[in-house]
C-alpha cells in the first residue's frame, strides 16, 4: 500500500487524514450501542481521536474518487454487456466490430441499454482513452475482453479503481473471521513456494485464461439473476451487491527451500 500511495504522491499525512476520517466513519456507523443513538463521544472512546476531531471529521465528505468509479462501472458493464451478446469472429475471440448508429445492432444502441444517460459519441471517447476499443471508420472495435483505463496518465484512475477490491477482500476476511463455520464466504488460494521462475509465464497464462473463463460465465448467470428483478430494492425480493474476483501473486523468495523442508502448500481455506 505504500509502495502505492508514494508512487501516487500521496505523503503521509494525507493517508492519516484519510484514516483518521474512515475511523470515525465506521465507528459512527457500525459500533453504536443497540437502542441508543450513537454519540461523538463514543466514537472518540473507541477511537483513540478527541471529541473535536471527531466532530470535524464527521463534517467532511467522503475522500472517494466517485468519478473515476462511475467511469470504471458504466465501462465495464458496457464491455461486459458487448462480450456476453456480440457474435464472436470466431471460437475464443472477441465479438465483431459494431457500427457506431444505424439499424441493427450498434455501439450507440449498447450504450443506450447499459451505459446510463452519457451520449455515445462522450463513451465512445473514454473507451478509445482507456485502450479498450479502436475506431475503424464508422465501425468500433473492442481489442479487450475486460476494462481498465490504460496509460501513465490514468494511473490515479486505476488505482481507484483496482482500490476496491481490496476492500471487498478485508470485507470477506472480516465476515470469515466472525462467522460460524457453516457460513464463512470462499475464501481460498493454491501457494507454492520454489517454483521455477521459467515455468511461471505459461502457468501464469493459463491461470489467466481459465480465471477469464470462469468471470464471464459467472457475468452470465448473475446478469440474467439482474434481468429478472424488475428494480432494485423491492420490499419481496430484497437484492445483494457481489463481487467475485480472482488474482495472481507472486515475489521473490529470500533462498530456496532446503533439501527435506516441505516446498509446497496444496490448495487451503482461510482462515
Amino acid at each position: 500500500m505504500v509502495r502505492v500511495l508514494l508512487r501516487c504522491g500521496i505523503p503521509y499525512p494525507v493517508f492519516s487524514e484519510l484514516a483518521r476520517w474512515t475511523y470515525a466513519e465506521v465507528a459512527a456507523r457500525e459500533f453504536s450501542i443497540r437502542g441508543r443513538k450513537q454519540t461523538n463521544s463514543r466514537v472518540a472512546v473507541i477511537t483513540g481521536l478527541s471529541r473535536k476531531e471527531v466532530l470535524r471529521l464527521r463534517r467532511l465528505p467522503m475522500p472517494v474518487d466517485e468519478g473515476s468509479v462511475e467511469r470504471f462501472h458504466r465501462g465495464a458493464r458496457i464491455v461486459s454487456a458487448w462480450v456476453r451478446a456480440g457474435e464472436p469472429k470466431d471460437s475464443g475471440s472477441l465479438p465483431k466490430s459494431l457500427a457506431f448508429d444505424g439499424p441493427g445492432p450498434t455501439f450507440t444502441a449498447l450504450v443506450a441499454r447499459h451505459g446510463g444517460d452519457v451520449p455515445p459519441r462522450a463513451v465512445l471517447d473514454e473507451l478509445l482513452r482507456a485502450g479498450v476499443v479502436e475506431r475503424d471508420g464508422d465501425r468500433v472495435r473492442l481489442v479487450s475482453r475486460a476494462y481498465l483505463p490504460a496509460g501513465d496518465e490514468a494511473e490515479g484512475e486505476r488505482v481507484a479503481v483496482l482500490g476496491t477490491d481490496v476492500a471487498a477482500l478485508l470485507g470477506t476476511i472480516d465476515h470469515n473471521l466472525q462467522c460460524p463455520v457453516e457460513e464463512r464466504r470462499l475464501q481460498r488460494r493454491v501457494l507454492y513456494r520454489g517454483v521455477p521462475a521459467a515455468a511461471l509465464p505459461g502457468i501464469q497464462t493459463l491461470a489467466r485464461q481459465r480465471g477469464q473463463a470462469l468471470l464471464e460465465e459467472l457475468d452470465q448467470i448473475l446478469a440474467g439473476q439482474v434481468a429478472r428483478v424488475p428494480g432494485p430494492g423491492r420490499a419481496d425480493e430484497p437484492t445483494r451487491q457481489v463481487m467475485f474476483g480472482l488474482f495472481w501473486a507472486e515475489e521473490d523468495e529470500a533462498s530456496p527451500p532446503e533439501d527435506g523442508e516441505d516446498a509446497d502448500r496444496s490448495a487451503e481455506e482461510v482462515p
